[in-house]
């Protein structure tokens, strides 16, 4: 069984490479953004307060992204291990952590605060069925259209330069002291970002010694 937590800032990557190793690897993702996205388009109870936050360009409340971490985490349905993608993000969150879960490794992507903003205002959202898009890397044949469904393509709603840079704050004044705790149990493994997907699940790979 692999437990691996992976950290970055938004627009480094995180999601790529978490869903890279769990296919790989048959891991289960757990991503935080992407379940308070779900609540926020399934409105439910949880979605006015994430969504207000979200808009805000403000980091959800830690307890929060605390308890939805707890929960999920409490299924158990990780038979061959899990990669979680946006926690812990304090002290006590990666504290708990350690304490309750065995974990194998922690990978930080690395990347410079200019080259994350040219990502996260690149990025593109189709309006109907929701398909990611980055318009550095992956533009639509035709401008602002999904390829595959013909939908509007958007910007996220928090992927303005104002919410970015608030963003940007709450990251290194809040998340990375927690690689100073995981680094103190020799778990994290740093990895430069701003290379090609392929390139930095390679390096992962590799440095963590997983098998072909």
């Amino acid at each position: 069984m692999r437990k691996y937590v992976i950290m970055g800032v938004q627009g480094s990557g995180k999601g790529t490479q978490a869903r890279l190793l769990a296919e790989r690897y048959d891991l289960v993702h757990i991503a935080v953004g992407d379940t308070f996205r779900w609540n926020i388009k399934a409105h439910t109870k949880l979605a006015a307060q994430v969504r207000r936050t979200v808009a805000a360009g403000r980091l959800v409340d830690d307890d929060l992204v605390d308890s939805v971490v707890r929960e999920r985490l409490d299924r158990h349905d990780w038979n061959y291990g899990f990669i979680v993608d946006g926690f812990p993000r304090n002290g006590r969150q990666a504290e708990f952590f350690l304490e309750s879960y065995d974990i194998d490794g922690v990978i930080h992507l690395d990347m410079p605060d200019a080259e994350v903003r040219r990502r996260v205002l690149a990025r593109r959202l189709c309006s109907r069925c929701g398909l990611d898009y980055n318009l550095i890397a992956s533009r639509p044949a035709t401008e602002d259209v999904c390829d595959a469904c013909g939908g509007r393509l958007v910007s996220r709603e928090d992927d303005t330069e104002e919410a970015l840079a608030q963003r940007l704050r709450d990251y290194h004044e809040k998340t990375r002291p927690v690689l100073d705790i995981f680094r103190r149990k020799e778990y994290v493994v740093s990895v430069d970002a701003t290379r090609t997907p392929a390139e930095v699940h390679e390096e992962v790979r590799t440095r963590l010694g997983l098998p072909d």
